[in-house]
């Protein structure tokens, strides 16, 4: 208690000094016809003032109390304060560059970096002038947000905070303020299970990864959904090292973040975590408590995914045939879009067949938003830098991801590295799932897959720790992998933004070339190191002279 009396003295007018300089500066540059019938002008400076500084109080009051209780660590405080802070500047940035320097479209002009973000809010701030209930979020006459929960808060932070004006700068910061939260929560349980080399980079990622900034920095769902996750994988790591009771709260608070806002993120949360918890221990028991919760946790997510899936031509199948049927709707609908948005995606489509359409659009998912083009691509300055930086992020993020099975199936204890490769496998699976559901798409697929960061993170620690602990050279060839793709795509996007060159590879020949390349990197690494064991043990059975010469004299 006099902790937090003491850390008060500078959080209250941190808040409240915060707080009067959000309500000042005007939450948006121009309004677009969409929103000028839906808003009004002005607003009390005073209401704004008390709103934000109320959220400030009660989230760096949070954060604080998370800090000390995982340590008071100067590097998790430094976390905490460039995930809070950076997510909350490049959203208040982005407000006013957008409409200036961006696109000529509503959301644009609004100042929102996403269409769906845009939407949910106009919806939400609609809900929230209305007389309607709060709960109406979750029926199907709003369909911005298909399950309800963020379009929910969103109608009640400004229903009872912002009742005079919209703001929506009062979702940005909600964002971010849980997106540290997740950062604190992924730091106390990394290093409880692993210690703090391990957790230093596991919440550096957390806290600076591009994609996670950009979305949270958005009214998006994803910073809620990657903190929920956080949220029971504390609950699991302190129940199974500590069996303590306060894990059950973390539990329930993380499932019923999810159930709201993603029942389908919940169900794979569900199943991911709990069978790498039930590989973790040594006996691989279960008691009927936990059967029970899980079960049940499990049916309540397939029921609400269901509700929120049975809309237009999915509506009333079973639950099972409704998640198929959507999943071959939603990939096939953005399999179209994309074809329809790129020409060259057309060109490809043209010498394909119909039957290789889909896996192709999956796979050129997983390299979104690929390196080359998006340097080439003629675009709004604002959104070159995003996508540059972007695809930085990923193509920097995917070699760990890739080089951590091999540090995963290395690790010394056979518990442990059963549940990692488990964990490796939920992991990749979900990337995949990401991409097929989002039809290659340069945005929906890495925000997909960003919902999964946390175990992401775990994973990139782990082989950035083996990595620098053996100096394997297999992260090296991955790399020299990926630097062969952005190369000859590189070549290849040059030749189609910039200008003709003398000679440009044919779209078939680029690939193979890709294949036939990484796989002689591939093949002949593996090759060295099978000669280069032989070599060592030959070298280490062939006796030495001088002990051959004590021998012959004995």
């Amino acid at each position: 208690m006099k902790a937090f009396l003491r850390d008060l003295r500078w959080i209250l007018p941190a808040s409240l000094g915060l707080g009067a300089l959000l309500s000042a500066l005007p939450s948006r540059t121009g309004v677009p016809p969409l929103l000028a019938a839906r808003t009004v002008d002005g607003g009390a400076w005073w209401i704004g003032w008390l709103a934000y500084s109320f959220l400030l109080l009660l989230g760096l009051s949070t954060l604080t109390s998370l800090w000390r209780w995982s340590g008071a660590s100067r590097t998790l405080g430094l976390m905490l304060l460039l995930a809070l802070f950076l997510r909350l500047g490049l959203g208040i940035a982005l407000t006013y560059v957008l409409p200036v320097a961006g696109y000529p479209t509503d959301v644009q002009q609004a100042g929102y970096v996403f269409k769906d973000a845009f939407n949910r809010d106009v919806q939400a701030w609609d809900l929230a002038r209305s007389t309607r209930p709060i709960w109406a979020a979750f029926d199907k006459s709003y369909s911005a947000d298909q399950y309800g929960g963020l379009l929910a808060l969103s109608a009640l932070a400004y229903r009872y905070l912002s009742p005079d004006v919209h703001r929506p700068w009062l979702v940005i910061l909600l964002s971010a303020l849980t997106a540290a939260v997740g950062v604190a929560l992924a730091w106390k349980a990394t290093r409880q299970l692993w210690g703090e080399s391990l957790a230093v980079p596991a919440a550096w990622i957390m806290a600076l990864y591009p994609e996670s900034l950009l979305l949270g920095s958005s009214q998006m769902r994803e910073p809620f959904l990657v903190t929920f996750i956080a949220m029971i994988f504390w609950g699991v790591v302190d129940w199974q090292l500590n069996h303590n009771r306060r894990a059950w709260p973390w539990l329930a608070g993380g499932l019923a973040g999810l159930l709201l806002f993603s029942p389908g993120v919940a169900i794979y949360t569900i199943l991911a975590l709990g069978g790498w918890a039930w590989l973790r221990g040594e006996h691989r028991r279960l008691s009927w408590r936990v059967i029970l919760i899980g079960g049940g946790a499990l049916l309540v997510a397939f029921l609400l995914l269901w509700v929120g899936l049975t809309i237009g031509p999915i509506a009333g199948r079973s639950p099972l045939d409704a998640l198929v049927s959507w999943l071959q709707y939603s990939a096939k609908w953005d399999t179209y879009l994309l074809e329809r948005s790129s020409g060259m995606v057309q060109l490809i489509y043209a010498d394909l067949p119909e039957s290789l359409q889909l896996p192709f659009s999956t796979i050129y998912g997983l390299t979104q938003p690929v390196l080359p083009g998006v340097i080439f691509e003629p675009a709004a300055w604002p959104w070159k830098f995003i996508n540059i930086v972007r695809a930085l992020g990923w193509y920097a993020f995917i070699p760990f991801l890739m080089f951590s099975l091999i540090s995963t199936y290395k690790h010394p204890e056979k518990f442990e590295r059963r549940a990692l490769i488990l964990l490796w496998l939920a992991v990749w699976l979900w990337v995949i799932v990401s991409s097929l559901r989002a039809g290659g798409d340069q945005w929906d697929n890495p925000r997909y897959r960003s919902t999964f960061l946390l175990p992401q993170a775990l994973l990139f620690a782990q082989a950035w720790i083996y990595w620098q602990r053996t100096r394997s050279p297999w992260l090296a060839r991955i790399l020299a992998i990926e630097g062969v793709f952005v190369l000859l795509f590189g070549e290849w996007y040059f030749a189609r933004y910039v200008g003709p060159i003398s000679y440009q590879l044919d779209f078939g020949i680029l690939i193979g070339s890709i294949l036939f390349v990484s796989g002689i990197i591939l093949v002949g690494g593996w090759l060295w190191d099978w000669y280069r064991s032989r070599k060592r043990g030959k070298s280490s059975s062939r006796p030495s002279k001088k002990g051959s010469s004590n021998n012959g004299t004995a």
